[in-house]
């Protein structure tokens, strides 16, 4: 591993993109430390009871500890993903949106400023929430309305910031910007998070035994993760050969490689933005206390809505990334053919049974790991409060760090380097 990093920052270009994203997510990280003016950070994060192991300690750790602290980026990247997920809903349902899906790049921009806007439209509407409820708890220091507007401009801003933030890690670095603004802020919280948990140990609210169990847990979690995630069922393909002019081209074989999980750390993250969005706004409301009976964060209604919302987004991100019949088509123009199969119809039919089957194990390991949390602190009396950390975040950072190296990796490749994964 040491020699494929020295190997990548062998490389002028790659080099040039890890440092680039390297001096991105530092830019985010001191952002989460720049607080918005006019709060009382400390008595909000009381209020909000950020360690309790409620809604917003969840949205918290997805923010690298912004919420808590209050700063700019207090919202993370939540109105973003929130409004990627309404314009791809959006995109199965509306022929505008569909058409310009499939005109390849220029369509793809297009649907990124609707995209853009979106994200403005929600943070605005969640700044406004929060703002509201800091007013109502009496933490502004200055409740006037300039400074309540400053308070909601500034949130909508920082998210906004951070959406241009990953794009440009995307477009200029190793890629996955989003995702790895929320790795990022994840891997910020577990040195703080191990620290509490050792200290819990010594003043006695802790298990030694307990922790020990928990820390064997997450092992087992992580090469669970990172089978599944590499885990595939190879298609086999077999091209006919053909000449054209002098030269004869076809005649090899080759695969499909259809992935376990084809959807990768996307579900988690959409179902858990889907999640939080509505409890979050939902604490503004006077029925509050009948939604935290029912769906309210921990509670069991909570935790299979989630499970059936990473399923069902397992299965329509795979559906989005992957094709049955365009794959079936462009087969078929080149001449390609499964063993045993008639190219066409036949073909794309076989491949999306055989997507539909695999995908299922697939989705259910990812809800299962999306609800590891509540598993866990059943099996080791390990509070809540010590594991925000697990499941999802395991989930997110594992899942991320392998397609960061897969990124890394065909760039070695191009060049004759043996990569990270052998």
């Amino acid at each position: 591993m040491l020699d494929a990093l020295k190997n990548a920052l062998r490389i002028p270009d790659l080099r040039k993109k890890i440092l680039f994203t390297a001096s991105l997510l530092a830019v985010y990280r001191i952002g989460s430390f720049v607080p918005v003016p006019g709060v009382n950070a400390a008595a909000l994060a009381q209020q909000l009871g950020i360690d309790g192991g409620n809604i917003f300690g969840f949205l918290d750790l997805f923010t690298g500890g912004a919420l808590g602290r209050f700063t700019i980026f207090a919202m993370g990247v939540n109105p973003y993903i929130t409004a990627s997920i309404i314009i791809q809903l959006l995109t199965v349902v509306i022929p505008r949106l569909e058409q310009l899906a499939k005109e390849g790049g220029e369509g793809r921009k297009v649907i990124a400023q609707y995209t853009r806007y979106g994200t403005v439209v929600l943070g605005l509407v969640q700044a406004f929430g929060i703002t509201m409820m800091a007013r109502n708890w009496g933490v502004v220091t200055h409740p006037g309305i300039f400074s309540l507007l400053l308070i909601m401009v500034t949130l909508t801003a920082g998210t906004s910031f951070l959406m241009w933030l990953g794009e440009k890690i995307s477009e200029g670095g190793i890629g996955n910007g989003i995702s790895l603004i929320i790795f990022v802020g994840i891997v910020s919280r577990m040195p703080m998070g191990t620290i509490n948990a050792f200290r819990a140990v010594g003043e006695g609210g802790l298990n030694i035994f307990s922790l020990v169990v928990f820390a064997i847990l997450g092992i087992i979690v992580i090469a669970g993760i990172v089978m599944v995630q590499q885990g595939q069922r190879r298609v086999p393909v077999q091209y006919a050969k053909r000449v054209v002019g002098r030269k004869m081209y076809g005649g090899q074989s080759t695969h499909i490689p259809l992935r376990v999980n084809q959807a990768g750390v996307i579900p988690v993250i959409f179902a858990s933005s889907v999640l939080t969005f509505p409890l979050t706004l939902a604490q503004f409301v006077p029925a509050v206390g009948l939604i935290n009976r029912w769906i309210g964060y921990g509670t069991f209604g909570y935790n299979f809505l989630y499970a059936m919302l990473v399923i069902f987004f397992t299965y329509f991100y795979t559906a989005v990334t992957f094709n049955p019949q365009e794959v079936s088509g462009n087969m078929k123009k080149n001449g390609g053919f499964i063993p045993g199969l008639r190219p066409g119809r036949p073909t794309t039919e076989y491949l999306d049974r055989v997507l539909t089957r695999i995908t299922l194990p697939g989705a259910v390991f990812l809800a299962l790991i999306a609800v590891m949390p509540y598993i866990a602190a059943g099996i080791t009396r390990i509070p809540e409060s010590f594991l925000y950390f697990g499941g999802t975040g395991l989930l997110i950072m594992v899942g991320v760090a392998l397609d960061t190296m897969k990124q890394i990796e065909s760039h070695l490749l191009l060049r004759h380097y043996e990569g990270f994964l052998k």
